[in-house]
């Protein structure tokens, strides 16, 4: 019984591994090698990819087996001139004469070209999801995400795509496979070599997506290796050589894309930051942005990313891009966020879940973006889209595994003889094309706002309908400010500066449930974190605000008593002093989901949720009746003493306890 498609590259993969002595990432590069080879081979009338029973016999048994070899590397010469793009002069054939005969020997049965079925491409996708996903997940961005983009932003036969940070290519071949399943009649070649565009820096990660696309239909995609953040003029020419193509600039229908984020690094060349709008420091007057004279030190690589999008679209192009929450809600980027309403229009923001990306190696928090350049006929100016996805079909894990359906029972629903995948993806695609044909639409995970309502923010949580009615309530009834009943207190304490002993307070050492500190750390001040701020004082009440619990149940407040006076705490709380209403119910308020709601709403970060001071300053207070206030406040008044009185009569066992055993230890 003859190996699947997948078997033989598994088999060949384990092989070289184990046999040759080389790294993960070696192997991989020795298979695409090997890959490009055997596709040459097959366009050629004179077939030199093989291996003959007596090679094979004369390698076991360490003959001569220069025959095999120098046909083997003379194709190899000749298919590095071929895709003079993709392989250096330089390149060599890494494997042993043992390991390149028996991959020979695996692939020598296996036609690319004309295969009648998927089967091999298929095969060789599923080989590469194992294999190729890249440091830190940034060459692998999970399928269903990919797909759903792709669903959201529709390309057509007639338009040019273009992934400037293409990968292994995900985007650029789902959207083929889009082509390929909705228009029947598209020559897919033909398609493929005018329509499909890629820009990738790593060679090798280029080539995998050179060679997907000429096992799947025998196309050459103009994927282009290099760093699609150079200037335009460059990259122009390049894809001149390679593609026929004089000018990128306003050339491109869709641009579907993952961008490296900062995490990898800021982009510090002051000559490439120059070429950038966004390389530039943006200074604020009154609610607009204007660009300064100054250049950035450094800029993260996907907001340069961003523009250069914006750049490569020609007017009326979409755009579907992953970026980090932060540049959603992150005050410091209100000035990205007014660059890209100024030259878009924001057709629909899609929240993804935390656990998206931890199984292809981060777990950074991020959402979708889908834009329209201005000036083109527009699909939508006057409303936004806005959606969330909570199951993604796989676990939130290192591995990934798939997650299905089940019903009451915990048994898996099938259909069709399929395992049903337990996702929101397609739930939240029919809610966007119901959008698309009414300009309206409200669902469990999918609402809309209009244009004009879209401020300095474009997360999901800011918008959401229940968030806006609370605030809109909460107006009503006349809520007042947090600044305007409470002194901020955030000026660093004056004992940071004096060599002596204080109590340290972190966010860990609050009880939330009874509103109190429950730990300090003594520490000398030539000890304490760089965290360490703020003095306490008796009759302070202090909240959290930073870290993945605020806006949570877990969201740490507390009431200052005697026993932590002039102690320090962490800048993740802020102090309220000076207070204007009874300091018990604000306590209970702060507690309360009219409070957690608003924080949860505000907060942003992409790594640790932080709650800006301004944000931190407007959240509402509802006051109601004073005899109301009276009440909540009494209880919780009298919680805190009799807690007090509890420790007292610990205290006072404790000392009675030592006293009768220290008696008894000096009477014997």
């Amino acid at each position: 019984m003859s190996d699947s498609p997948l078997r033989r590259f598994e088999n060949i993969h384990n092989y070289l591994y184990a046999n040759d002595g080389l790294s993960e990432q070696q192997v991989l590069e020795e298979i695409i090698k090997i890959l490009f080879i055997k596709f040459y081979d097959e366009q050629r009338e004179k077939k030199s990819f093989y291996i003959s029973n007596s090679e094979s016999r004369k390698i076991d048994s360490g003959k001569n087996k220069s025959s095999f070899l120098n046909r083997i590397k003379q194709l190899f010469e000749e298919t590095k001139r071929k895709y003079n793009s993709y392989f250096d002069s330089k390149d060599r054939l890494k494997l042993s004469s043992p390991s390149l005969a028996f991959v020979v020997k695996k692939l020598q049965e296996i036609n690319f070209i004309n295969s009648k079925n998927d089967a091999n491409g298929l095969a060789f996708q599923k080989f590469l999801g194992r294999h190729a996903k890249g440091g830190r997940g940034q060459f692998f961005t999970p399928d269903p995400i990919i797909d759903f983009c792709v669903e959201i932003i529709q390309p057509e036969p007639n338009e040019k795509i273009i992934d400037p940070a293409c990968g292994t290519g995900g985007f650029l071949f789902s959207s083929l496979r889009h082509i390929k399943e909705t228009y029947k009649d598209v020559n897919l070649q033909n398609y493929v070599q005018k329509n499909i565009f890629g820009i990738e820096i790593n060679a090798r990660i280029s080539q995998i997506a050179k060679i997907k696309f000429l096992i799947e239909c025998n196309a050459d995609p103009n994927i282009l290796c290099g760093n699609a953040l150079s200037d335009i003029k460059e990259l122009s020419l390049k894809y001149n050589q390679q593609a026929n193509l004089t000018d990128l600039e306003s050339y491109f229908d869709v641009i579907l894309t993952n961008p490296p984020f900062g995490t990898q690094g800021k982009i510090t060349n002051h000559e490439l930051l120059s070429k950038y709008e966004l390389g530039y420091k943006w200074n604020k007057y009154g609610k607009d942005y204007i660009k300064s004279e100054n250049l950035l030190k450094g800029q993260v690589p996907e907001i340069l990313f961003i523009e250069r999008c914006l750049q490569l679209l020609r007017p009326g192009g979409r755009l579907g891009v992953v970026l980090p929450n932060g540049h959603f809600e992150n005050s410091s980027l209100e000035y990205l966020r007014k660059y890209i309403k100024d030259k878009a229009n924001i057709l629909g923001v899609v929240l993804l879940p935390q656990e998206t990306f931890i199984p292809y190696g981060t777990g950074v928090k991020a959402s979708l973006l889908f834009l329209q350049k201005k000036n083109g006929g527009a699909i939508n100016s006057k409303l936004v889209f806005f959606s969330k996805i909570i199951k993604t079909g796989y676990a939130g894990n290192k591995n990934g595994s798939p997650v299905y359906k089940k019903d009451k029972y915990g048994h898996v629903l099938i259909e069709n003889g399929q395992k049903i995948i337990d996702e929101d993806f397609s739930e939240v695609v029919c809610d966007y094309n119901r959008f698309l044909k009414t300009f309206s639409i409200k669902s469990e995970k999918s609402f809309s706002i209009s244009s004009d309502q879209l401020n300095s923010r474009f997360d999901y949580n800011y918008y959401f309908p229940e968030n806006r009615k609370l605030i809109a309530n909460l107006i009503k009834l006349k809520a007042v400010r947090l600044c305007d009943v409470a002194k901020i207190v955030k000026n660093k304490s004056k004992r940071l500066k004096r060599n002596e002993i204080v109590e340290y307070v972190e966010l860990s050492d609050i009880y939330t449930k009874s509103y109190e500190i429950i730990n300090s750390t003594t520490l000398p001040v030539n000890d304490l974190p760089s965290r360490a701020s703020y003095e306490l004082k008796t009759g302070d009440v202090i909240t959290a605000v930073a870290g993945n619990s605020i806006g949570t149940r877990k969201h740490a407040t507390a009431y200052i008593t005697e026993e932590f006076n002039k102690a320090i705490c962490t800048n993740g709380f802020r102090i309220l002093r000076n207070l204007k209403i009874n300091p018990f119910y604000l306590l209970y308020y702060l507690q309360s989901d009219l409070f957690l709601k608003q924080v949860f709403m505000y907060r942003t970060g992409a790594a640790i949720p932080a709650l800006s001071d301004d944000d931190f300053s407007n959240i509402l207070i509802y006051l109601p009746p004073q005899n109301e206030i009276d009440k909540i406040s009494s209880i919780l008044e009298k919680c805190f003493q009799l807690r007090e009185r509890a420790k007292n009569e610990i205290e006072k066992i404790k000392t009675a306890i030592n006293i009768k055993h220290i008696t008894q230890l000096t009477e014997k």
